[in-house]
């Protein structure tokens, strides 16, 4: 099976994807972002850098995507990662306009065709006050000028993209905003309950009827 970790910038896909892969014993794919060598002069300057920045995320993406899935996933072991090709136009389309976006997609769309897609994605979600929050506290250099209208209109995206029906993909969608999968076990537990419960993956507690 390949399971990917989604959500917005510090919801804990990263985490969550380290903490399964004990229980699931699966090969792990994690997102290479600090090298983009435009991301600190993004955040200071997202109108003169933003499409810079989306092409360098595409092809890096692609290329580690393409590289890595299709052998891994021969591997016989299940795959984690902790994000979808399909996320980076989610960006884009907050970031550029114009011809430049029209140019992104018309790369995006050649790209999407030669990468697998997952079997399940996980949608974390969480509110953008608590974002922000979970951000702060992560204290990465290039993250601190980030600005709150920044991380709720990605918010807003990521909400609209995985909460509309799709029959191409299974989501499966868990609010973080009340649970601490990092410091408590039985919420991780929870999780890997519902995607193990999502996917027919035994073992797995059956969810009980609702009176």
């Amino acid at each position: 099976m390949y399971i990917a970790i989604e959500g917005v910038i510090g919801v804990g896909k990263t985490s969550l994807a380290r903490l399964l892969q004990p229980s699931f014993k699966a090969n792990l794919l994690l997102e290479i972002f600090e090298e983009n060598p435009f991301l600190q002069e993004f955040y200071q300057d997202r109108a003169r850098y933003a499409f810079q920045t989306q092409i360098f995320f595409l092809l890096s993406r692609y290329r580690q995507q393409r590289n890595n899935v299709p052998a891994l996933l021969q591997s016989g072991k299940h795959l984690l990662t902790d994000y979808t090709f399909e996320k980076d136009a989610l960006f884009a389309d907050i970031n550029i306009a114009g011809d430049e976006l029209d140019m992104y997609y018309s790369v995006h769309t050649a790209l999407a065709e030669k990468i697998p897609s997952p079997d399940l994605i996980v949608y974390l979600k969480a509110s953008t006050e608590v974002l922000m929050q979970r951000i702060a506290m992560r204290d990465r250099s290039y993250e601190r000028s980030m600005e709150t209208g920044y991380i709720n209109d990605l918010n807003n995206a990521y909400d609209a993209f995985f909460s509309k029906p799709d029959q191409k993909k299974k989501v499966l969608i868990i609010d973080t905003n009340d649970i601490d999968f990092v410091h408590n076990s039985a919420d991780l537990q929870m999780i890997d309950n519902r995607i193990r419960q999502t996917l027919h993956m035994p073992p797995f507690q059956p969810s009980l009827p609702i009176e």
